[in-house]
Order: structure tokens, then sequence, then C-alpha cells
């Protein structure tokens, strides 16, 4: 033993031995197989052992052994309002971009295999002719997200060359990534221009020279600059000569959503002549996680055959969801109906108050009150979408004690505090998640 440790105390040394074997707590649980119930077994074990070590009890350990067995990633009722919740996996696929999903995981499919001729094809044929046909563009890429289609735009039009951003526009992405910090990995030289707050066209213009390899725009997505502010139109900056890749964030495809008003279209970068759009294809897109290019045939071109595209390929499983997804924007309104992002941002009121007034019925004390919803995600963050919740008294419990005993539930549930009361927002939950919801409420508060 190192100078300094003890051992433990007789009392814990008695406890530690009380414990049960292995083999004896993997016998308890039933209906896996054996080595899994070992493993399970054996870290339901390890956990009670540093538990008492620390002072603590040991806990249910069959709850334990039966907890790790669960899948990691879990299926969550959102019941926090906020729409493209990134920590809970942002957007909600259609069904019918869940069932290609499942369609091309299950088996073999023609990724990369042209049928017609029967040689080797292109993975991006897929959704090239649909992104196209929707955007107005020459041609199309999708890579794995936003920042990766960034990084490779960069790279592709401006690499060993310099690239001419707004200082306004150097913004900081999710996960503490920055701008800058992605496109430096792009090998591209950041000429900033401009201040903050206001960048003009002239800004642009003084700094173009030989050297430029291409022009940056970036949508302040998660952030806004009110007050006195100044900002180049993409239509301007295609104007100057240089390529321009626009950097739209979420992306709105959607005709006849009002709510989406405040984010840039793709199809109007695409008119106005920028060499690369990108975008994502979760967020307000409402599909699988993916970057998505669209532009010209030459700049898609380069950017397609270069080295970096190979790293950020677009997976099987998320393309299929991807062209099941950008198939149901050819019919606007079955878009608004069948895109649950859509849905969530476009719900009317009765529908809302029915789905709270249902969760207050199934629990005893519970209020109907109004409240706001969050897009999230980082778009759209000033707007604001008032409506009708559940609000529940969390008495005995404490807010904290309810939230873990949520967490903590079979299918766990996420709501959000205010004011002393625990939310349940209807907007991201249908109807049958709203009943679930209020019924792990009811039973963690044992009304």
């Amino acid at each position: 033993m190192s100078a300094g440790s003890r051992g433990p105390s007789p009392a814990e040394a008695e406890r530690l031995r009380d414990l049960p074997s292995v083999e004896l707590l993997a016998a308890r649980i039933e209906g896996v197989p054996k080595g899994a119930a070992v493993a399970a077994a054996r870290s339901a074990i390890a956990v009670a052992r540093e538990r008492i070590r620390a002072g603590g009890e040991p806990g249910d350990l069959v709850a334990e052994a039966q907890a790790a067995l669960r899948p990691s990633p879990r299926r969550v009722l959102n019941a926090s309002g906020v729409i493209v919740h990134t920590n809970l996996g942002r957007a909600p696929l259609p069904a019918e971009a869940a069932e290609a999903a499942a369609r091309a995981g299950v088996g073999y499919t023609n990724l990369e295999y042209d049928l017609s001729r029967g040689a080797r094809g292109s993975r991006h044929h897929h959704v090239e002719g649909l992104l196209c046909e929707l955007t107005g563009s020459e041609a199309a890429l999708a890579v794995n997200n936003c920042a990766a289609a960034v990084l490779l735009a960069a790279a592709a039009l401006a690499g060993g060359r310099e690239l001419v951003v707004s200082r306004g526009q150097l913004v900081e992405i999710g996960g503490s990534f920055r701008i800058p910090e992605v496109v430096a990995q792009s090998g591209a030289r950041l000429v900033e221009v401009g201040t903050t707050n206001r960048t003009r066209i002239s800004d642009y213009e003084r700094a173009l020279g030989p050297g430029t390899g291409a022009i940056l725009r970036a949508h302040q997505s998660n952030f806004r600059t009110l007050g006195f502010t100044e900002e180049a139109s993409i239509e301007e900056l295609c104007r100057l000569g240089p390529p321009v890749i626009d950097d739209v964030g979420s992306g709105v495809l959607a005709d006849g959503v009002p709510e989406l008003a405040d984010e840039p279209p793709v199809r109007r970068s695409v008119t106005a002549g920028a060499a690369v759009v990108c975008f994502s294809g979760d967020k307000l897109l409402g599909g699988p996680q993916a970057g998505l290019m669209v532009g010209s045939h030459e700049a898609i071109g380069r950017c397609r055959s270069h080295p970096l595209a190979r790293a950020v390929r677009l997976d099987k499983l998320s393309l299929a969801a991807l062209e099941a997804t950008l198939r149901i924007y050819r019919d606007p309104a079955a878009a608004r109906e069948s895109i649950p992002v859509l849905r969530m941002l476009s719900i009317g009121e009765d529908a809302l108050q029915g789905r709270a007034e249902a969760m207050r019925d199934l629990i005893d004390g519970a209020q109907v009150v109004r409240a706001t919803a969050k897009v999230g995600g980082g778009a759209l963050p000033l707007l604001e979408l008032a409506g009708p919740v559940c609000a529940v008294d969390p008495q005995p419990l404490g807010i904290d004690e309810l939230a873990r005993r949520l967490r903590s539930a079979e299918t766990p549930v996420i709501g959000r505090a205010r004011e002393g009361w625990f939310l349940l927002d209807p907007r991201t939950l249908d109807d049958d998640e709203a009943r679930e919801a209020a019924g792990a409420v009811a039973a963690a508060l044992g009304r």
C-alpha cells in the first residue's frame, strides 16, 4: 500500500463483502444472454463499490444492472418546447425519411452502383437532382454537416489564397467551434473587413486583389446584431467578381411558413449567383444531419474533386433519409404537414390547447398556462412561439428531484422549469407522446 493511502474501515470492508458475486447478480437478470448479464452485473457491482467507498449506499444492484443493458442512444420525450434541440438530436425525421433509412440499413443498396449501366456510380447522384430542382442550382453535393460544407468550399475555392469575410460574421457555432478556426483548416488565409456591426460593399472592394480566392458570407444563425448596423447583400457581393461562398445556416426550402421569414432562402442566394451555398440538412430543413452545397457546375465540381470530399462524405443511411425528405418538399403543403419541424413551427393554437388540457387532466393539480417555445439549434434566435403549456407543481419532490426521476424513467421525459413550476410544452410532443409524458410525470409524483 502506498504511503498516505488507507485501507477500508472495518465497517466499510464488511459492506463491501456483503455485495453479491458477479455470477449471483447475473443470475437475477432475466431475458438477456448470459454474457450480457455478466457484463451488466460486473458494471453494477463496480458502481456499488465506489458508492460504498464514498460513504454512500450501494443502491439497487439489479436495477443498476438492467440500466446498464439499455442502449446508450435512447428515445426521449421532448417536452421542453425547444424544437431543434441540439442535445436531443435536433430535428425528428419525417416518417418517410425514417423508413427510407431503415430500408437502406437492413440490406445492400445501390449507393455507388449505376443500375442502368452496371458500373460504378456516384453516391451524390441520389440527391443532386432534387437539390437542383428545389433550389434552382446547376449542381449540388451533400456532406456530413454544414461546418464540413463550409470547410470543403473554402479549401476548394480559396485554399492557399485569401478568403474575405466581414468581421461581423466571424461567428461561433455549436460546441465552441468558431468560423475562423474551421476555415483555417482549409488552408485559406482569412482577410477580415468592416466592423462588428457595419460592413459596407466598399470594405470588400478595398480588400480584393490578385490573392483573393473567394468571399465568404456567414449568416448570423444563432444571434442577431441590432441597432446601428449595415451589411452587404448577397447580390452586391456576387457582383464583385470573385466566387462567393454563402453559408446560410439552417437553410429555408419551405414556402408558406411565416415563422421562417427571418431566415435567408437558399434560392435567393443561388439566383444572385453565389458559387456555393452551404446549409444544413437537419435544423429547419427537418431532415438528417447533413451539409448541403448547391451552386455552379464549376464550383461544385471543384468541391467534389477535392481530397477533403472523401473525408466528409455522407453515409448511406443519411443519404436515404435526405432523399426522402427532399422529395416531400416537391409539395409545399405536404412538407408543412409531414415534416415535424415545420409542423411544430406552424401548429395552431387550438391543437396546442387541446394537447395541454389532455396532459393537465392526467396530472392532479396541474394547470394550463401560457409560455413561449423556442426554435433552438442556432436558428431564429429572436423568434418566440407563444402558446399554452401544462404546468405541474413539483412538490413535495421539488423540481430537481422530479426532473431527475423523469430523466431516469424507462422513456426519459425532458421538460423545463419556470418560476417553481415544471412545464410540459405540447408543441414538441404529438398526441400520444403528450399522454405518455403526462403519465410519466404523474407516476413520478405518485399522483
